[in-house]
């Protein structure tokens, strides 16, 4: 009787192990499950396209326009969609991962209108925004949903300290500092929050907007930083572009080659620069800094492009991300074929249900590979301690 009961227990030891083999416990993959915090940052700062499949299914169907391939993009793409005013997070996919205002966002009485551009601090926890039209720069915590900080009169321009008349293209320094260009003050502005009064100006603050840096500025619209440290300063007027340092130094300016309305600037690579012709048809050039031509994009007919205003290299591939505002799309273009090879939007037609944007006109590829934090190094000043 013993020798059954035991063979008895043996058979059944041997049923329930080999049980578990065939079907394993899914305790060890729940422990694996990130936290809400930690999938939220996997979601908004992956560096890959395809590895938050579930995710993206899960945000619904992909708002593409044919033909796209949402492998040209490292990651999310930050666009500031002024006509709705909003910024929006949008994934390689098409699909909105973030958006800010939702409602409660804004406290009793603020206003977030026209945001012409955003972009991420060097420590991703900050996206400043510039609201040209509403002559304001926003600090906007990206965790907390909340503006933290602002600089001008919401809605009226002006001179004064604390004043700015159409800024444009605010972005954070790794010490905290706010470079931005001040349109029509024709100037460039040191800020240093929470402080509402300029820590530096560069230029002359007046209406007499024309080419005589570091003295005077032709309606400047960018500072962007280059890879020495210095920045890249935009005229309007005249159609120049600057390289300055943050003593107040020119070291030489230039004509962008063939263009009329140059805007927002920047450096592809040392001794090589990318602007965007803000006129119908636009188009994008790159140059040197004796105003040669190095290569343009200047499609005609169906994909004409429609007052562009900036264009940035994507670091992991060379390609170009660029808005093109009255198109209402933001596009990636590769300029080994010359072809549109992703867009969010549907070209000429405004709206903001998902897939469409309305006169977008600034746009930051999401950290790790945002615009100051691949300069962050670089960027003139060294960081400091704390979140930025």
């Amino acid at each position: 009787m013993l020798k059954r009961l035991i063979i008895i227990i043996v058979f059944i030891v041997l049923a329930i192990t080999l049980t578990i083999l065939i079907n394993p416990t899914k305790q060890s993959k729940v422990s694996k499950i990130p936290t809400h915090a930690t999938q939220r940052q996997l979601g908004r700062y992956s560096t890959t396209t395809t590895s938050a499949s579930s995710k993206t299914s899960s945000l619904g169907p992909s708002y593409l326009a044919p033909g796209s391939n949402p492998s040209v993009l490292p990651g999310p793409v930050l666009i500031a969609d002024e006509g709705n005013n909003r910024l929006i997070e949008v994934n390689p996919q098409g699909q909105i991962i973030w958006q800010f205002p939702k409602p409660g966002d804004l406290t009793p009485g603020q206003k977030f209108l026209s945001p012409d551009d955003g972009f991420y601090s060097p420590h991703g926890h900050y996206i400043v925004a510039t609201e040209e039209n509403y002559q304001t720069i926003s600090l906007i915590n990206v965790a907390q949903h909340k503006i933290v900080w602002r600089y001008g009169t919401p809605g009226v321009a002006g001179s004064l300290p604390g004043q700015v008349a159409n800024p444009d293209d605010a972005m954070m320094l790794p010490n905290g500092d706010i470079i931005t260009a001040d349109i029509q003050n024709c100037n460039i502005l040191l800020l240093h929050p929470p402080s509402h009064l300029p820590l530096e100006t560069i230029g002359t603050t007046d209406k007499y907007c024309y080419h005589q840096p570091p003295l005077r500025w032709g309606s400047p619209n960018g500072a962007f930083p280059m890879t020495n440290g210095d920045y890249l300063i935009t005229e309007i007027n005249g159609d120049w572009v600057d390289e300055l340092n943050l003593n107040g130094k020119v070291m030489w300016s230039t004509h962008p080659p063939g263009v009329y309305y140059p805007s927002d600037s920047n450096e592809v690579s040392p001794g090589v620069f990318l602007t965007v012709d803000w006129t119908n048809p636009g188009k994008i050039v790159e140059f040197n800094k004796q105003g040669q031509l190095l290569w343009q994009f200047a499609p005609t007919g169906s994909n004409s492009l429609n007052h562009p205003s900036i264009c940035t290299p994507i670091p992991t591939n060379g390609f170009i991300l660029c808005t093109d505002d009255a198109n209402d799309r933001a596009i990636v273009v590769d300029p080994k074929t010359n072809k549109i090879v992703w867009q969010y939007g549907h070209r000429g037609v405004a709206g903001s249900a998902p897939g469409y944007l309305n006169g977008p006109d600034g746009i930051d590829l999401a950290p790790p590979y945002s615009l100051d934090m691949t300069h962050a190094a670089t960027m003139g000043l060294p960081p400091k301690a704390g979140p930025h």
